[in-house]
């Protein structure tokens, strides 16, 4: 029996599957990893827009760049893998969690509802006073800053800026998730960027079956039960050939 066959068959028979994305699933919609050469950050400085301090010398120049990514991202459309990952979670259904570290709401928008996503949501913004969370309005309505629904305050882009920590409770729950797991998928993602490279290593640790589906060899590679050696549309496709 190959070992494709094996995770094929965990996987149809898991009642509880966690999942974990990175910038690879995005990349077949449009977006680019920021390993590319050609990557998001090629040409801006990430702390010119990116952290906490460029926000506190410059709201606006912030927002207007979030608002640029904005109009690019809600025109990317959810590819095959991100369809895939919703068709699991129905197959699995209460215990299944998909962790993401996009930004994108590709996985949202794919019909993805057991959902986690690590770094926040480009879609969003957050209350500065009194923290609420608000979806941004359409591209073409939108003007930045946002301001709360609630109390009129501004709002800043809902996404975790570099030195800034995980939402409360988002990267606990995926713990849990990955440490009760019978299969760990983990897709699209280089395994570098903690905490949440550790969450396949959590999971193999305490017997899941884990499943890497990445182009390229990955710090996680060596504690994978099975690596597919593919993109992340090729490598939903095969191990979910008999699913939709």
């Amino acid at each position: 029996m190959s070992t494709l066959t094996t995770a094929r068959q965990r996987l149809s028979s898991a009642r509880r599957v966690a999942v974990l994305t990175g910038a690879g699933i995005s990349r077949p919609s449009g977006i680019p990893t920021f390993r590319d050469a050609a990557g998001l950050w090629k040409d801006f400085d990430i702390e010119e827009y990116a952290t906490p301090g460029a926000y506190a010398r410059n709201p606006q120049k912030v927002w207007e760049w979030y608002a640029w990514r904005y109009r690019n991202v809600l025109q990317a459309q959810p590819n095959r893998a991100h369809i895939l990952l919703a068709v699991l979670e129905k197959l699995v259904g209460d215990e299944f969690l998909l962790v993401t570290q996009n930004v994108d709401s590709l996985h949202s928008r794919a019909g993805s509802k057991r959902l986690v996503e690590l770094h926040g949501s480009i879609a969003r913004a957050r209350c500065e006073r009194c923290g609420q969370r608000f979806p941004l309005p359409d591209p073409a309505q939108f003007a930045p800053p946002p301001h709360c629904p609630d109390c009129s305050s501004r709002g800043r882009p809902d996404v975790v800026w570099f030195g800034e920590m995980l939402p409360p409770g988002s990267f606990e729950r995926a713990e849990r998730a990955f440490a009760q797991a019978e299969v760990a998928l983990v897709v699209g993602t280089s395994a570098e960027v903690e905490p949440a490279a550790s969450l396949g290593r959590l999971a193999s640790l305490n017997g899941a079956y884990l499943i890497e589906i990445n182009p390229e060899t990955t710090p996680l590679s060596s504690w994978a039960d099975c690596s597919l050696r593919k993109g992340a549309v090729e490598g939903m496709e095969a191990l979910m050939h008999n699913s939709s």
